[in-house]
């Protein structure tokens, strides 16, 4: 007589489904606990969707199957600790990339054997606790299958299993299937690290696969191509100009323009940054067009860092973190020997940047969590400017960062010119009439903090022994006015005083080269004008911006919207700049860098 796989007796049912229970337990703890563990860095903003509940009812119901259709115990308990493998694995390599492995990574495992102390420090003591719940649930297994007391029927695991599937399905599907669902998270600046943790690592894996990486077809690569080779030539300086073997970077947050050398009430806004100008070896370019789209602040870290412009659609840093860019960095150490730093209050899963940092060729991220939470406020609770820069001084003071006799390239990205900017009373060191708009009087206020913070942070920098070595750059990272603009620009109180146009600074601090550049430029061209400065002329990628120490270069910019802003250029001239944003859009889509870097520079 056939024996029927899916009959028992009613005691057998009973301990089949407890142990069922037992093991579906065990698992889907397994999975709560790697999110957990995977959003104290980032955001705990995954454990409040639909989706973060439902692919876990399926993953964890699929993995069942084994035990709860063939009774299978021992392979149960092998497929639970090849899940505790795979998920400890992850949460290590996150610690490194802040991303899950990707895809094509995993037939790369024979490379650890050359990082064993890297692997061995990625591992945190309480990761054991993963297998330790498989290992807990082998007793309670034998207990629960002596004990018949209770019965759970097949219809229950039918039933978990179709409300999960139906509501994945459900809030996938409008959002336009799972690709797109996938992709609308990686968009958001805070929720784009918590994919695995809403799709689990199998989510992720799914989409790696579904989403290979494209191939530009011929008629693309020769669009590239001849656009690249009508662009103007990047080249050197004429003549011998002093040596720089340091750059620091400070981006500063929605600073613009027109609060530097300005007075309002009779009050300055910006005296640090105002008596930096003056200084014969600075270079300022206070009209820098915004050119960031939809990344804005991520955005900004491509143009300066990078020389190219922001994708069409999305942002590049959540749809291309491991594509090949050719960077400031890692000029600085192919051809200086730099070591690279990011220095940042915000958390490494804001926008990406914790992933892209490392594809920029940065070698060593402080962060978040390396900082005290002093001076803070904004919506976000973020250090302060004054406090972060501080303690930058300090850690470079203790030797922390930037050692002795290192070359560096330190980026330091600074928040508290974020929007609502309301700055605590405490930290207030102007104050204006009621005339001023309330947004207009926030603005300048924290415009006035920020220009303290950065002004004692360079007095600091000069001390130190390679300052004459070390270039200064502050830029703002985007405009910071937004739609309030039009609104202050036509208010009593604003008008003359606020900029229409959506300019932010270029200061280089101990620049070789001291000029004040008052036609308009593109935040595009910040790029080649540090290759120059810094003499990195060499390297092989020199953006697609125009150095503003080139003199055949005209003052005008495009902005995101089409407009031209600036000098008036031939009709011809304005078609090519405006088709430099579909260029740089195929380049970063297509990855068209990886190829050229390994025949002129490094790849990652």
């Amino acid at each position: 007589m056939r024996r029927n796989l899916f009959h028992c007796s009613n005691s057998q049912q009973g301990a089949t489904d407890k142990v069922t229970l037992l093991f579906g337990i065990t698992i889907f703890f397994k999975f709560l606990l790697f999110d957990f563990i995977w959003s104290i860095p980032t955001t705990f903003a995954s454990f409040s969707t639909i989706e973060f509940y439902a692919t876990k009812i399926i993953a964890t119901l699929v993995l069942l199957v084994p035990y709860k259709f063939f009774r299978l115990w021992k392979t149960e308990i092998v497929i639970m600790l090849l899940l505790d493998i795979l998920l400890i694995v992850n949460l290590m390599y996150f610690r490194t990339y802040y991303t899950a492995i990707p895809l094509n990574s995993y037939g790369l495992s024979g490379n650890l054997a050359d990082f064993t102390g890297s692997v061995y420090d990625s591992f945190r003591w309480y990761d054991i606790f993963f297998p330790l719940s498989t290992i807990a649930s082998i007793p309670l297994y034998w207990h629960y299958k002596r004990n018949t007391a209770g019965r759970t029927s097949y219809k229950y695991y039918g039933g978990a299993l179709g409300i999960g599937i139906l509501l994945f399905a459900i809030t996938t599907l409008a959002k336009g299937g799972f690709k797109e669902a996938y992709n609308t998270v990686r968009q958001k600046a805070y929720l784009c690290a918590s994919t695995t943790s809403m799709y689990t690592v199998f989510g992720s894996l799914c989409y790696d696969l579904i989403n290979q990486k494209q191939e530009a077809t011929p008629q693309i690569q020769q669009e590239i191509k001849e656009w690249l080779s009508q662009k103007p030539g990047h080249h050197p300086l004429a003549g011998r100009i002093g040596i720089r073997n340091n750059c620091i970077v400070i981006l500063a947050e929605s600073l613009e323009s027109w609060v530097l050398e300005r007075e309002v009430e009779g009050q300055e806004i910006t005296p640090y940054l105002n008596k930096l100008l003056q200084d014969s070896t600075t270079l300022y370019a206070p009209h820098v067009l915004t050119q960031v789209k939809g990344g804005r602040s991520i955005d900004a870290q491509l143009l300066l860092c990078a020389g190219m412009l922001p994708i069409n659609s999305g942002t590049y840093s959540s749809q291309y973190p491991d594509h090949t860019y050719g960077t400031l960095q890692k000029a600085m150490h192919q051809q200086k020997n730099s070591r690279n730093y990011l220095l940042t209050i915000d958390k490494v899963s804001t926008w990406n940047q914790g992933v892209i940092a490392y594809s920029f060729g940065t070698d060593t991220i402080i962060a978040y969590h390396d900082f005290e939470l002093t001076e803070a406020f904004g919506t976000h609770k973020r250090t302060g400017d004054g406090s972060f820069l501080a303690q930058c001084s300090q850690k470079i003071e203790k030797g922390e960062i930037w050692k002795k006799g290192e070359n560096v390239y330190m980026q330091l990205v600074t928040y508290s010119g974020h929007a609502p900017f309301k700055l605590p009373e405490e930290l207030k060191e102007i104050h204006f009439s009621p005339a001023i708009p309330q947004k207009m009087n926030d603005y300048m206020t924290t415009a006035r903090y920020t220009d303290k913070a950065i002004g004692k942070f360079v007095e600091y920098l000069k001390t130190l022994p390679q300052y004459d070595e070390t270039l200064i750059v502050i830029t703002g990272d985007h405009e910071g006015l937004a739609t309030y603009r039009e609104e202050l620009c036509n208010a009593p109180g604003g008008k003359g005083i606020v900029s229409d146009k959506t300019f932010t600074p270029f200061i280089i601090v101990n620049s070789p080269v001291g000029m004040r550049y008052d036609k308009v430029m593109g935040q595009i061209d910040m790029y080649p004008t540090l290759l120059n400065l810094l003499q990195l002329d060499d390297y092989y990628w020199s953006g697609l911006g125009q150095s503003i120490l080139d003199p055949c270069k005209k003052g005008f910019a495009i902005s995101p919207q089409m407009e031209v802003v600036g000098e008036e250029p031939t009709p011809a001239e304005a078609e090519f700049a405006k088709k430099a944003y579909d260029i740089s859009d195929q380049m970063i889509h297509f990855d068209y860098l990886c190829s050229k870097a390994k025949i002129g520079g490094t790849s990652k």
